[in-house]
């Protein structure tokens, strides 16, 4: 079993969402995972302790929260020297004539930090119309009116959600088994046994 950190900024939440999910996909494959928030690290975690870090951010005005930025840097030595990922939800995300600008984010901000993680997932986000007040709701629309093509249906509250979550299940599988080959372990829920035998 592997010791995973999932370390994500947030703005209204969608990243938090998509951090938990790799969590239950990293748990589920039999390693163990701990999820935190870069504004809320706790005082006595050591990035150092775990086998691997996955870091996640959300774009806002073309920049990633100022936390994830400062853990990064922080730590910059030691996740040079072991496993890493990066993942960066944005509206960009939500479809691929945006791929060119959501790169050009996280080119930037790892230029910025100066880390060279192993993997990166770029993921679309979500629009939370419910919690916008009225002129950052008019501003939203119009930006997401810009961005993507065609809107996917508004839940209940009016909130539209563009994450793919089978994209999520597949980058949190690939960066388990990426971890899992540099470091020579077999993933616990295998034992090792080809089914096909």
């Amino acid at each position: 079993m592997l010791a995973f950190l999932v370390c994500y900024g947030t703005g209204e939440g969608q990243t938090a969402k998509i951090a938990a999910r790799i969590d239950g996909a990293l748990t589920a494959r039999g390693h163990d995972a701990t999820t935190v928030d870069a504004s809320a690290i706790p005082p006595d975690l050591e990035t150092e302790a775990f086998d691997a870090v996955l870091v996640g951010a959300s774009v806002h005005a073309g920049k990633q929260q100022p936390a994830v930025r400062e853990f990064v840097r922080a730590n910059r030595d030691v996740l040079n020297a072991m496993p890493t990922a990066f993942f960066q939800v944005s509206l960009s995300s939500a479809e691929e004539r945006g791929a060119e600008q959501a790169a050009g984010y996280v080119e930037t901000f790892l230029e910025e930090t100066d880390w060279h993680p192993d993997r990166i997932g770029y993921f679309g986000g979500a629009l939370r119309y419910s919690e916008y007040g009225f002129l950052k709701r008019q501003l939203m629309k119009l930006i997401a009116s810009r961005t993507i093509s065609e809107l996917p249906d508004a839940d209940d509250a009016g909130d539209v959600e563009f994450t793919d979550w089978a994209a999520v299940e597949a980058f949190a599988a690939d960066v388990a088994s990426f971890v899992e080959g540099r470091l020579g372990v077999t993933p616990p829920e295998s034992d090792g046994e080809d089914p096909l035998d």
